[in-house]
């Protein structure tokens, strides 16, 4: 158990002044005689509680060093921040309060903010279902025909790019302390695409 400044004084009283001085090995031995109960001392702790009181003239802790907290001003602006525009970024927060990112992502965390990410779902047409029943179809008969026909096909994934950056799953965030369930809808016919976007439907998970 580490020594308080009761406990650092109480041991400069057992070392004592003048020609009523006593060892650290004495001090040390009474110490534990007036504490059973508790962890006895080292000479080297007497030692350095001696030497401290000699040089500062008292016993108490050093301020400890760190980082300044963060004033509830600040705090209040990060998470209006966050109410004025639940999209808004770490970045984009720490830029216009000129406070460091840590701390922002610090107070969102102490205020239990979670950035909910964007989860993109594909909307199905009422006809989608006879359609997928007729690929399946289509996909068995040919291979029926050919048992090459499969290993023959080259599958490859869908990739999707804006330019006004509509739909961006990395950057596209939701600040909250509870799932909003937000939802946006967006259509396939886009002139400000690349090609074809086959997601239709925005959903935060």
């Amino acid at each position: 158990m580490p020594l308080n400044e009761r406990d650092r004084i109480e041991i400069l009283m057992m070392i004592g002044v003048g020609d009523r001085m006593r060892t650290q090995q004495e001090v040390c031995r009474l110490f534990h005689e007036m504490h059973p109960d508790r962890e006895p001392v080292s000479q080297s702790t007497v030692s350095r509680i001696e030497r401290k009181y000699r040089e500062l003239g008292h016993v108490r802790d050093a301020p400890r060093q760190g980082r300044p907290k963060i004033n509830e001003n600040v705090q209040q602006d990060v998470i209006l921040s966050a109410l004025e525009n639940p999209h808004c970024t770490v970045r984009q927060v720490s830029r216009d309060l000129n406070i460091g990112k840590s701390s922002v992502s610090n107070i969102f965390k102490k205020v239990k903010y979670h950035p909910y990410r964007v989860r993109l779902i594909h909307e199905l047409a009422e006809d989608d279902f006879d359609r997928r029943t007729e690929f399946c179809e289509y996909m068995m008969d040919h291979n029926n025909q050919n048992n090459g026909f499969i290993a023959n096909i080259l599958f490859s994934d869908e990739a999707t790019f804006f330019l006004n950056g509509h739909v961006n799953r990395q950057n596209t965030r939701y600040w909250s302390q509870e799932n909003p369930h937000w939802m946006q809808e967006y259509h396939t016919q886009h002139p400000q695409k690349n090609y074809k976007f086959k997601w239709r439907w925005l959903q935060i998970k």
